[in-house]
């Protein structure tokens, strides 16, 4: 059985998000909501150098910022882990750059 988890989207601000390895991806600078539901869609990751070199985005302004979906965050604590590796997630199509 699903148990909703009420969390405060300030808190989610500044965690880090890691993948499932440990690897770090970057951190959480803001999220995406959609108004027709009211449910946190994605979260804008400000990627770490390593990161975004390995996903393929380019840095403007000095680091890369993605829209990353909230399916595949597999954990939320004291860090935000995803439920796949650095190279599982750039094989997929649903990690896009964030309109500003």
């Amino acid at each position: 059985m699903e148990k909703n988890v009420l969390v405060n989207l300030d808190e989610l601000d500044g965690k880090d998000v890691i993948d499932i390895s440990g690897t770090v991806l970057g951190q959480v600078k803001g999220s995406r909501v959609s108004v027709k539901n009211w449910r946190i869609t994605h979260l804008k990751v400000k990627l770490s150098n390593q990161a975004a070199e390995q996903l393929g985005f380019k840095k403007r302004f000095g680091s890369a910022s993605v829209c990353m979906p909230v399916s595949l965050v597999s954990a939320v604590g004291d860090v935000i882990t995803t439920e796949s590796t650095l190279s599982e997630l750039r094989q997929t199509a649903e990690i896009i750059e964030c309109p500003e």
